[in-house]
């Protein structure tokens, strides 16, 4: 796939994971090519699947919590499973690991109360699960508005200042969502370049009203731009999800190293048997080895390490409001 796609199409993607709402205008003069061309490249690759720029939700700043769930079933059971678990609202990142004896996958709870039901009432209750491990985020070092795409360097520092935009402030204190911003969220949830008028018509607000409480909520940290990648494109072929004990002493040392690795899509620390989870983008199991031996080596005080190569994704899409 990567030799269907050249390097305009990935400095498109990396200009879209800076700013995934830049006019095509403002694409087209930071790459040096036509606005036309922009737009015709871009509704190329969202078309075949390879890119969408999508308004990420972050929950944890509405006082919710992420659990990343492993659920063990018999082979033939997996996929049912798994899809299920793809059908509910409130999960996302749902894939097969480990020869498809493992499901793993993200849910939301809206409190810590809600954890509690979860674990003792929501998963599937069949004999096919044969058990379930739960691990609560704790703390995100990579992930979220934070892109691999970044860490790819497909564009230079002068396109990418141009690209830039201005840094929002942060604004603390809580947030209560209406309906109105459920339909917003919803909205760009599907497509995060939506425009004003059709976010405006979706919601009963105004486009100045649209603009005026995206900006609030980006403010707040629960909406923020993404984008949902084909890595086959930057000849990223293989998935593999990473479980590490560290000592606590150097939790924070090792998280951070994680995140500035550039095989590194998500790195948290977690609670349960593994305080550290990663998800690994490689070109392939060779280049997977080497990452292991090199950067994943040089981590310290790691005391133990469990890899699951992911061998189908079920479901990519963001948690749901």
């Amino acid at each position: 796939m990567e030799s269907d796609y050249d390097e305009l199409d990935r400095r498109l993607i990396h200009a879209l994971q800076i700013d995934g709402r830049a006019p095509f205008s403002a694409i087209a003069a930071a790459l040096g090519v036509s606005d036309r061309t922009v737009a015709r490249r871009y509704a190329r690759l969202r078309s075949a699947g390879v890119i969408r720029v999508l308004g990420g939700f972050d929950p944890t700043a509405l006082g919710a919590v992420l659990w990343f769930l492993r659920v063990r079933c018999a082979p033939a059971a997996s996929l049912p499973v798994a899809e299920a678990l793809a059908a509910r609202p409130d999960t996302s990142w749902v894939s097969l690991n480990s020869g498809g004896t493992e499901i793993t996958c993200v849910v939301r709870t809206e409190s810590e109360a809600d954890s509690e039901a979860l674990l003792l009432a929501k998963l599937p209750r069949t004999p096919r699960v044969e058990g379930v491990t739960a691990h609560s985020v704790l703390h995100a070092f990579y992930g979220g508005p934070d892109n691999l795409v970044g860490k790819l360097g497909w564009l230079d520092a002068a396109a990418i200042e141009r690209l830039r935009p201005p840094p929002l402030p942060h604004r603390p204190g809580p947030v209560r969502l209406d309906d109105g911003d459920r339909k917003l969220l919803a909205l760009l949830a599907t497509d995060g370049r939506a425009g004003f008028e059709q976010l405006a018509a979706a919601t009963g607000w105004s486009p100045t009203t649209v603009r005026r409480r995206m900006t609030e909520l980006r403010e707040h940290g629960v909406l923020y731009l993404d984008l949902d990648v084909d890595w086959r494109v930057f000849g990223g072929n293989a998935r593999t999800l990473l479980w590490l004990s560290v000592a606590p002493a150097h939790l924070e040392e090792a998280g951070r190293a994680l995140a500035g690795h550039p095989e590194i899509a998500f790195a948290a620390a977690t609670t349960g048997p593994t305080n550290l989870y990663a998800s690994v983008v490689c070109a392939n199991q060779r280049e997977l080895y080497r990452y292991l031996t090199t950067r994943i080596a040089a981590l310290p005080a790691i005391t133990h390490l469990e890899t699951a190569p992911v061998i189908r994704t079920v479901k990519q899409a963001a948690n749901r409001i």
